[in-house]
């Protein structure tokens, strides 16, 4: 059974030999050199009515973002085209609004714009905040294989970063994604004022899951001007790999993914980060509301790595 003194203690241990134990680890589980290539569409931006202090889409702050409707369905279509030019083999579509019920209209435009993708090979996550069971099973019949929703942090930093809705409030719909069938996509935000003790609470919320998260995620903050955290400052890199690493050991079957704020990341800050047991990332040069890793640059690291695209249950119905 791990605890957060077991965990803390791993974290603490030289970091070589935390390195060492965590590649063991990802090659008994993963193949060795295979990178999962994902990309993020914002299918609705901005107006969102919580108030997560690092989010440049709340209408609560002063960002500057200008507000979008839900995306035509002609558009996502190009968007998916664009993301398997790029290599992408999953596409994820994001929402800014608190949540979905099953008697509610966006609801349903999702899972139209969903159901008009469907058959371009790519697997479908979206991230479209709270969930309940009726709106997470509707969206599985659409298509849907994968839920995002990140816990962000542990359950006693949480309420530093949202006051509008809990962290309870946010496993609650994870266990609403699985309970219909779906796959999980649950990570975290590094660099919002929480401490390592924060962090590893997270991933012990991870690990009690049942099964564990399909894939973690890792962002780290991205201070936008207007929002509460605009002035953190960035994460040490080597903080970034032992949590990778921490998070490997700990789960060993899910894939560690590197998203928002990679771009700050230098190229071998990245190879570290893959050494740890990182091995799937965002590609495409647009997160939701933050510029991302050039395709350039990400296509020069691969074949610098010789690195593979992998996902195995891509194209695939399940």
């Amino acid at each position: 059974m791990e605890t957060l003194e077991s965990l803390r203690a791993l974290y603490d241990q030289p970091l070589l030999s935390l390195l060492t134990k965590a590649r063991t680890v990802h090659v008994a589980h993963h193949p060795e050199n295979g990178i999962q290539r994902c990309e993020l569409v914002n299918i609705k931006e901005g107006g969102c009515s919580e108030d997560c202090r690092y989010c440049a889409q709340s209408a609560r702050y002063a960002t500057g973002l200008t507000t979008h409707p839900l995306l035509d369905a002609g558009a996502l279509h190009h968007a998916a085209m664009d993301a398997r030019r790029h290599g992408a083999t999953r596409l994820c579509l994001g929402a800014a609004w608190r949540g979905l019920k099953e008697a509610d209209d966006r609801l349903e435009a999702v899972c139209r714009l969903v159901e008009g993708i469907r058959d371009q090979g790519l697997e479908i996550c979206v991230t479209l905040g709270l969930l309940g069971p009726k709106a997470a099973r509707r969206l599985r019949e659409a298509g849907v294989r994968i839920y995002n929703h990140n816990l962000n942090t542990g359950p006693n930093f949480y309420g530093r970063i949202a006051t509008t809705h809990s962290f309870a409030d946010r496993v609650a719909t994870l266990h609403a994604a699985q309970d219909a069938g779906l796959r999980l996509c649950s990570g975290g935000i590094l660099g919002m004022g929480e401490s390592i003790e924060d962090r590893l609470e997270m991933l012990l919320a991870l690990h009690q899951l049942d099964p564990a998260p399909e894939s973690i995620p890792f962002n780290l903050l991205v201070p936008i001007p207007g929002t509460p955290l605009q002035s953190k400052t960035p994460v040490d890199s080597f903080d970034l790999v032992r949590l990778i690493a921490v998070t490997r050991i700990l789960l060993p079957h899910s894939r560690i993914r590197l998203a928002a704020g990679r771009r700050g990341l230098s190229r071998e800050t990245q190879v570290l980060c893959f050494f740890a047991g990182a091995n799937s990332l965002f590609i495409g040069e647009q997160l939701l509301t933050t510029p991302n890793q050039s395709l350039d640059a990400d296509r020069a690291l691969f074949k610098t790595l010789g690195v593979e695209a992998f996902c195995p249950e891509a194209g695939q119905g399940s």
